[in-house]
């Protein structure tokens, strides 16, 4: 029966992994082909592969600047993986079958539940149809904004292909912009003095990294007194993420020239706020990150590490599982044996589940950040460990040294993405579906000195 049960849960984590590989697979492919590169001669199959792998993970790590590179087919293709990566798989095989009218089973429902970090199956059907056209109805929100916006200045051509792209990009927490078209590898730096530009670009993806949970359990109980506590907890610590984050930023750039120095001050504080936010896992850029200070790119590794929230758009460690070992380390440290938040008491072993997923992210961020230096002696540890970092928790951000950095390392990154984005996924389903049965035996306690 225990085989059973065990064969049945990694048949589900699989098919999540084997299917983003799928995707990744085939992306390549169609990214590889001459008529995706703007000048007809292919990209190779490795560049094809590490952009398929970043658009799939949400991520928007590059070798090369997007709309130089890739053709409008190529862009497509890359809009297309980011929409598939940042909805799930399980989205738009849901649209398919709620367009045929399908019956939902049992398999089906398990497999969208762990796929939403849901933590049992009841209303999944509803809750991704909400998903569904709630996510369609913010990103055409959005682009309609930023397609006005672009229009006066740009036509109208240019201003609904840019609205669409940025939008979906935005929302989905992927980073990619189209932007070469007027500046090359600056990202959104020829608009940091735009607030519509920024603004909209910040509430999408704040939308798309509250988590698809949060938002609609918002909408249906339409009162934060009766959220739940896991919502509660998401919006607090977004909230203060991003006020604490803005606010570190500013005191540490608001003399470098090079970043914050020169601007005006509701222009610093516009492109603090974008800083802070985008690297809550977006990628999109209003300053050059190879200039922040080392202080600054301390904090910004934080907020990237932490990330959005379970079941959204957006990777790194989560905010509840941050909060979750904050409070666990805060109880312990004050001598409690329980967690609690807003008078509810917090498992223990869902404690131990934060401080498991967070150990072994530190873990492989140390190790891909001496890798880095070690395979490319020119990048400094602190850079390196910014790549790390924004590929695993599929940010995107760059000091500007991934298009530098060796095959190894590229290889790496890639295996970062992909795990930031499927692995953290299939270790928290192992939490959640893991057999519940006491072991058979036990061995007598020992007692040991800690601290």
């Amino acid at each position: 029966m225990f085989a059973r049960k065990r064969k049945a849960q990694l048949q589900t984590t699989q098919i999540i992994a084997l299917v983003f590989a799928a995707i990744i697979l085939l992306g390549t492919v169609l990214l590889a082909l001459p008529v995706s590169s703007r000048s007809g001669v292919s990209c190779g199959v490795f560049p094809a592969l590490f952009t398929a792998t970043s658009a799939t993970c949400v991520t928007g790590l590059v070798l090369f600047d997007t709309w130089s590179q890739f053709s409008g087919f190529g862009q497509a293709v890359i809009l297309l993986l980011i929409e598939v990566g940042g909805l799930g798989f399980m989205s738009a095989a849901a649209v398919v079958v709620f367009a045929l009218r399908k019956k939902v089973g049992l398999k089906q429902r398990m497999v969208m539940a762990q796929a939403m970090s849901l933590n049992d199956m009841r209303d999944v059907v509803r809750l991704q149809k909400v998903v569904i056209f709630g996510s369609l109805g913010v990103q055409l929100t959005g682009a309609l904004v930023l397609m006005f916006r672009f229009l006066p200045e740009y036509g109208l051509r240019k201003a609904v292909i840019w609205g669409v792209f940025h939008a979906i990009s935005g929302f989905c927490n992927a980073g990619f912009d189209i932007f070469g078209a007027i500046a090359p590898g600056q990202s959104l730096i020829p608009f940091n003095d735009d607030p519509i530009v920024l603004i909209t670009l910040m509430a999408l993806i704040t939308v798309g990294g509250l988590g698809f949970f949060v938002w609609e359990e918002i909408v249906r109980t339409r009162s934060l007194k009766k959220c739940s506590v896991y919502t509660k907890l998401v919006l607090i610590a977004t909230t203060v993420i991003i006020l604490l984050g803005t606010g570190l930023i500013l005191l540490l750039e608001w003399n470098n020239p090079a970043t914050l120095g020169n601007m005006p001050i509701w222009q610093k504080i516009l492109n603090a706020f974008f800083q802070t936010v985008t690297l809550r896992t977006a990628g999109f850029v209003s300053v050059d990150q190879g200039q922040l200070t080392e202080s600054t790119k301390a904090v910004s590794m934080i907020v990237m590490l932490i990330g959005g929230s379970s079941g959204s758009t957006a990777g790194g460690l989560k905010t509840v599982t941050f909060v979750v070992l904050l409070l666990f380390i805060w109880a312990k440290a004050r001598g409690r044996a329980t967690v609690h938040a807003f008078s509810r008491t917090i498992p223990q072993n869902k404690a131990i589940d934060a401080m498991t997923i967070f150990f072994i992210m530190v873990a492989l961020l140390f190790f891909g950040g001496c890798f880095i230096c070690v395979t490319n002696p020119t990048v400094s540890f602190i850079d390196g460990l910014y790549e790390t970092v924004s590929a695993l928790a599929t940010v995107g951000v760059t000091a500007g040294v991934t298009p530098l950095l060796g095959l190894a390392a590229k290889i790496m990154l890639i295996a970062f993405m992909y795990f930031g984005r499927v692995g953290v996924l299939t270790i928290s389903l192992g939490f959640l579906m893991g057999n519940k049965a006491e072991d058979r035996f036990r061995y007598a306690d020992t007692n040991l000195l800690i601290g």
